[in-house]
């Protein structure tokens, strides 16, 4: 894993903090982008790279968890949180909002590096859910119309006679179209069809429209 590819954002407003913090991911590696305020953390635009985030829990202002929040509206970052004196319902709300882990100052080192680590390798697994989603939305779009009408039918586990009826074709069209949605959506398998459409949230309008 090339950690040039990789950034540490880190967001506290004591600067002896995020200077320490800086300092030793610097020494293990790793490229760092420190920030005062969690306001100065969102207005800066993010780079296009594999990242998580150290975050302050309690900071003037605009507070960690608040922080968090906007974050994962945006595009998911893994967050670690640190803070100088923890309590039980602000760790639940962190974890319940994705935090990798909730450390307490002063930090161990070792316990933040591998917490960094997770992030990092929680990051990985984000950017390519998102390619691949993408990717399948990209081939979905390539769908006429009338294709997409027939696919959650068909994923739904519709025969095609059943689905020619739901849409008032003839179960030859229906034959022809899934052809066509098969090989649009790269699909090597009628069972890859079904995942993809659950994928795309597309199986859910077929049995309560139709009664099937």
């Amino acid at each position: 894993m090339e950690s040039a590819s990789e950034l540490v954002y880190v967001v506290d407003d004591d600067g002896r903090v995020r200077d320490a913090l800086s300092a030793l991911l610097r020494a293990n590696g790793r490229d760092v982008h420190a920030f005062n305020s969690g306001r100065e953390f969102l207005d800066t635009p993010r780079q296009h790279v594999i990242a998580c985030l150290i975050l302050d829990l309690r900071m003037p202002g605009m507070c960690g968890l608040e922080v968090q929040k906007l974050v994962s509206r945006d595009s998911p970052i893994p967050v670690i949180f640190i803070t100088g004196r923890g309590d039980v319902p602000s760790t639940v709300m962190a974890m319940k909002g994705g935090a990798v882990d909730f450390l307490t100052k002063p930090v161990d080192e070792d316990a933040l590096m591998c917490a960094v680590e997770a992030a990092l390798a929680r990051a990985h697994v984000l950017r390519k859910e998102a390619e691949d989603a993408a990717t399948l939305l990209a081939l979905y779009q390539t769908l006429t119309p009338r294709e997409q009408e027939l696919l959650p039918l068909l994923a739904s586990g519709l025969l095609n006679k059943q689905a020619a009826a739901v849409l008032g074709i003839t179960e030859y069209t229906v034959q022809v179209h899934r052809g066509h949605i098969m090989r649009k959506m790269q699909a090597d398998s009628f069972a890859t069809l079904v995942r993809q459409a659950s994928k795309l949230q597309l199986e859910t309008s077929s049995t309560t429209t139709f009664g099937v």
